[in-house]
Formats: C-alpha cells, structure tokens, sequence
C-alpha cells in the first residue's frame, strides 16, 4: 500500500534524523523519530511564515523545548528550504550550522536555543505574552499563534510548573504546546520515575488538553484545529508517539520504543541502521536525500506559506495606512529602542539606596516583590496583565524566580517589548541557569537584583548575598559567539550611578544587563564638577576616578556599589595622617576590560599600592588590584544582625578600613 504524502515526509524526516546521528556517531534518533509526524503536519499544514523571509515579525513562532530532538528539527527546516541537506551532514560538526542542540538562527527558522529541559517550552509562554501585549495595542491583525513542543523530561523539569501555571492563569489562548509522550527516558522509561497524571495537572492550571495519537497525521490535524478554537485557554495536545519509531534491528524485527535508541546512533544501540533506513524507505547508502514527491509537495506549500504571509502583509499595510502615528510606534517597539529621555532631568534624593534610586529611574520611564525592590515605582503607573487584558505593562510571576527568567527571556526572543524582571539578588542562584541561556542567546534582558549584600541585616545567612556577585560578575568574563562580555553587570555606588546604570542598561541591545541595587542607604559621592549625573557618567566606561589628588598617590582605593562611599569615609581618614588616596568606582569591569590600555593604566598604575573593598568574595575584585594589591572582602556566610552591627564586625566601617589601608601600606 502507497504512503500518503504525510507519512512519506513524515518518513523522510525519519531518514535524515537517524543519518544526521549516525553519520556524526553522536546525538539522540529515537525522539527525533518518533516527533516527525506531529512537526510535518505542523510545518506543513498550520505553521504560519515566510519562507522568503524567516525574521517577519508577525510571524507564527516554533519553541522546541528538548534540544537533543535537534534533528528533527533541522530535517522539518530542510523541507521547508530553510536549511540545506549539506548542513545536516555536518550535524555536530565544527562551525556547522546544525549544533548538537540548536541556537537561536531566525534566518535559518530557529527560533530560540535550548538545551536545559523545559527552558524552551518557556520561552514559549514569553513569546506568547509578549504576543497578547502588542495584540492589545496595535490590533487583532497582527495576532499569532505560539507553538511548543515539549518532551516527559520537560515535564518533569520543575520551571514546568512556574510555565504551566502562569500560561494558564494568564489565559495565552495562542500557545499550543505538544507534549510528546513516548514513555521512555534517557536512561529508563518514564514510569520508573513519575505517575503523575499529567493530563489533570495541566487541567488544574487552567489549560484545555486533548489527547491523541502522536503519531496519527488526522488525529494530529484535528487537534491542532480544535487548539486553534480560542476559549481562553492554553492547549496542550498530548500525542502519545513512539520512540525509535520505524527502527529495526538486525533480523528486521522491530526496535521502536527503547531507552538506546535515545541518546546513541542505531548502529551503535543494538538496533541495525541500514535495514532500519530501508525500512523507512530510504537509501542507506545514499540517505541524505528528499524525496521527489516531498520535495514537489514542499515546494507547494512554500508556495502557499508565501502567499498567506502576503495577506497578512497586506491587512498590516493597509492598518499603516489608517494609522500612522500607530505604525510609527510599532516600528519603534519592534526597534528595541526607547525615545529619548533626559535621565540628565531625573531628581534623585540625597544618601538614598540605590534601589530606590532605581525607583526614581523607572517612576520617569512609565514581580512580586515590587514594593520591596521598589519596581513599583513603575507599576503603580500600570496595571498587571489579567487573563483578557494585557494592556497593562507587567505580569506578576509569583514566588517563581526561575520561570520568570525564562518568560522575560521568551518576550525578548519574541522582540517588540523591553523585558525587565526584580528580585532579590541572593535568589539569583535560582535564575542562574537562564541568565546564562539569555547571554548566550544575546538577548537584551534587564534583571534587577536588590538588597545586594550582607546588609540585608536581620534577614539573615538566607537573605545575604556574599558569594553572588563573583558568580554573577563570571558572565562578564565569559565571551559571547560576537566576542563581547556576555553579560553587562551593573552594581552602582550611589543614586547618580543608578540613573546612570539604567542609561547604560537600556541602551544596551547586545547583550543582557544585571542592575545590582542596595538595600540600604549609601551616601552620594563628592562631586568636584558640581553634577553628580555629568561625573556618574564617566561609569559609561566601566570605571572613573571618583576621587584623584595631586602627583602620585600613596595608595589607590578600588569598589563598587556601596563600597565606593565607604573608601571615601576612609580616605578622609587618611588625609588626616598624610597618606594620599586615589578611589576608583568600578560599576563594571567587564566595560573596563574593553576600555583602552592607557586608560586602564592611569586608573590603576602598576606599582602603587591597590586596596579592594568588597562585600562578597574577595575574589570580585581580584583581578583588579593585582597580585600584589589586597581585597577586604567576605570569606563566610553572613549573620542575623542589624546592617550596622555587621559592618562593625565584618570590619566595614570607615574607620576599620583605614587602619586595614595602614595596616597594608606598611607590608608594601
């Protein structure tokens, strides 16, 4: 019996996964095998792009979640002319455009990186967000549908849960996400470690489920067009599929649904790669190919993806048309840009902490923890997205540091919004992992972290960052694939560097930004040219002299954020007992490393003495006081105490640090 042209695509894409695995002796077929048929009938049949243009913005958007099913993803983008058969033979290669796990390539069709199980699927409730705010201020017209696959791994995975319940609260009636259930993990199948009932847990979080064969191209059809029924719900179609589906082995006997099949090539995992290959109806020994009746039918509906993106292209022509001064808006959302702002203009209060100047910042430009990391500056200009309404300008994630990351960073894949996300800094050990997936990406997100040392005080070991700022200061020391620090961190020393920080956070497009803030109140720096904001914007270059005197320095004082002003109480110290001070302020140092030699060099001159002061690890500022400087820092966990207490113990005082600089000054 004949193949119909779903099966035989679906096949085809069977074929090119195992080959791309085998051919590299690395990957994962069995996954790859047993998702074709629900990604062949999206791709071809509902899936909304431009072949001709990938980046369309008004584009439908594809989140993979399990990034080892890359495979069939590059073989679904083949078909569609996307990427070429050359690029699935060095799957896993150097510089190929086929990585083990995809990176994000919108002129290739691929919408985001992922690799963590259930980043992706995540990502996807971003965009689908990100989606409902430009649809409530341009109109239904440019409305799409976010699509997202996920494997029982990401189901498993905890983010899962901060994604499930907050798409659901939300109502994101445009993300449809297929969970492929084939009931076989990495190293042992699913039951062996989970029986939840998948279907009522999503029900409990306000999602529509249908269940189907994954494997059935009608069952799959039918379910896509009920999930396209808006009712103000999330779908999740879960397609039970089969792993390895038309592997064979040796003997032509079937070897579908095993645990080898997921993690190695099937020549290696028992199972025969030739007879599997011709059993699927390819040619083994030529397997990298298109089937004739697939390409013809591609090529059909290319044809017609162009067409529809025409229409639409057309209706947002003519709304241009009818709305300029909207058009233009849209244009400058889509931009990334913000209008101009006088940040020159911003009133900050004396001897404020940093992160109610941060307040100031944001109560100019109109989450849980609004009032505390005073983001509520902004809010209280807005009002929170709510399941039909998302014309407000934020969502409240909850207690869910780690999904919030995640959807931030969905929104900035998905473009047309500034996403910005707050919490405490301690509980950035929470958000780490996507921190590192958004520098990766390059995606310009803004995290602000508050109440950002020890002297959180009574809070507590729990509550106080020490070792935090090191962790997080390593992505500025991290090159990203355009060889630029992959992460700007922004830690300011008093309200004028705050205003500064943000200058600097939202001009930055390139890469994301860390804004890091005080819980506590930090005195202003001197200021010799009477504009606190005119001197904090020597900060631009990652660092400045806040203080130089006359000749040669007896000793160079270096910090930043809240440290800054505490050298300053010390220098004067000094002074006193005739020992001379520069201090440098190091907002960030990864813009200093970019910074000339030179002005490096007059900053911190090699031979003079070169004192740190920080709250977290001595290490932040290692590298910047040399081998032979000195770094007051922490090297334990903090205390339940008052903020003034600790620094009186911690030694972190100005007079405490002035005979720490004395105490130096004699060893050298």
């Amino acid at each position: 019996m004949a193949k119909n042209i779903a099966q035989l695509a679906s096949d085809n894409i069977r074929i090119l996964s195992a080959s791309m695995v085998e051919k590299a002796k690395s990957g994962h077929p069995g996954g790859a095998m047993g998702g074709a048929d629900f990604v062949q009938v999206l791709y071809s049949e509902f899936l909304n792009f431009d072949p001709q243009n990938p980046t369309w913005f008004n584009r439908d958007r594809f989140f993979l979640d399990p990034g080892h099913m890359s495979p069939m993803l590059y073989s679904i983008l083949a078909l569609n002319g996307l990427m070429k058969l050359e690029d699935l033979k060095q799957f896993r290669q150097w510089d190929s455009a086929a990585p083990g796990h995809p990176e994000i390539d919108h002129l290739r069709g691929i919408e985001n990186t992922s690799g963590p199980l259930g980043a992706g699927h995540t990502f996807a409730v971003g965009a689908a967000i990100a989606e409902q705010f430009l649809v409530a201020r341009f109109g239904s017209w440019m409305s799409h549908y976010t699509y997202a696959y996920i494997s029982d791994g990401g189901i498993q995975e905890e983010i899962s849960q901060g994604a499930g319940r907050i798409a659901g609260f939300l109502g994101l009636e445009k993300l449809i996400m297929f969970y492929d259930s084939n009931d076989i993990q990495l190293s042992s199948t699913t039951a062996e470690v989970s029986t939840e009932d998948t279907e009522a847990k999503y029900k409990a979080w306000g999602w529509r489920v249908i269940c189907i064969n994954g494997n059935d191209a009608d069952e799959i059809r039918q379910a896509l067009r009920q999930a396209q029924q808006a009712n103000g719900q999330p779908t999740l179609i879960i397609g039970k599929t089969i792993m390895g589906k038309g592997a064979v082995g040796k003997a032509g006997e079937s070897f579908e649904s095993k645990c080898a099949t997921h993690g190695m090539p099937l020549g290696e995992c028992g199972a025969s790669y030739e007879k599997s290959i011709a059993n699927l109806g390819g040619d083994p020994e030529n397997p990298f190919v298109i089937f004739p009746e697939v390409e013809a039918y591609y090529q059909t509906v290319r044809a017609n993806k162009i067409a529809q993106a025409a229409a639409k292209k057309a209706e947002q022509a003519k709304w241009e048309k009818e709305n300029p001064a909207l058009a233009d808006k849209l244009a400058l959302f889509i931009s990334g840009k913000l209008p101009e702002i006088d940040f020159a203009s911003i009133v900050q209060k004396a001897n404020i902490p940093t992160r109610n100047a941060s307040g100031s910042v944001l109560e100019q430009l109109a989450a849980d923890l609004s009032n505390s990391d005073k983001t509520d500056a902004f809010l209280k200009k807005t009002h929170a997205f709510t399941k039909g309404d998302f014309t407000g300008s934020f969502f409240q994630a909850g207690v869910a540091e780690l999904s919030m990351a995640a959807i931030c960073t969905g929104m900035a894949i998905h473009g047309g919004v500034i996403p910005t996300c707050a919490t405490f800094f301690v509980f950035s050990d929470y958000m780490k992992p996507i921190v590192r997936i958004s520098a990766l990406m390059q995606l310009p997100v803004k995290y602000i972290w508050t109440h950002d040392s020890f002297r959180v005080g009574e809070d507590g070991p729990t509550h106080q960052p020490i070792e935090h700022e090191a962790q997080i200061r390593l992505l500025e020391q991290l090159e990203n694939h355009s060889h630029k620090a992959s992460l700007l961190v922004l830690r300011p020393a008093d309200a004028a560097e705050t205003t500064v920080a943000w200058k600097m956070a939202l001009e930055n497009n390139e890469t994301p930004t860390a804004l890091i803030f005080s819980r506590q109140n930090v005195k202003d720096l001197p200021c010799a040219s009477g504009s606190a904001y005119e001197q904090a914007l020597q900060a631009s270059k990652g660092g400045y002299a806040v203080k130089s005197v006359a000749g040669t320095p007896d000793v160079v004082l270096v910090a930043n954020g809240s440290e800054v002003s505490t050298l300053v109480g010390a220098a004067e110290i000094l002074e006193t007992e005739g020992i001379k001070a520069n201090i440098v302020s190091v907002i960030s140092e990864g813009l200093l490393n970019a910074q000339p030699a030179a002005y490096r060099k007059a900053l911190l001159p090699a031979g003079i003495p070169t004192y740190g002061l920080t709250a977290g690890l001595p290490s932040t500022l290692g590298r910047l006081v040399g081998p032979h400087g000195m770094v007051h820092g922490l090297k334990h966990f903090g205390f339940s105490a008052p903020a003034t207490v600790l620094d009186e113990k911690f030694g972190f005082t100005p007079k405490q640090v002035a005979e720490q600089i004395k105490a130096f000054l004699k060893e050298n």
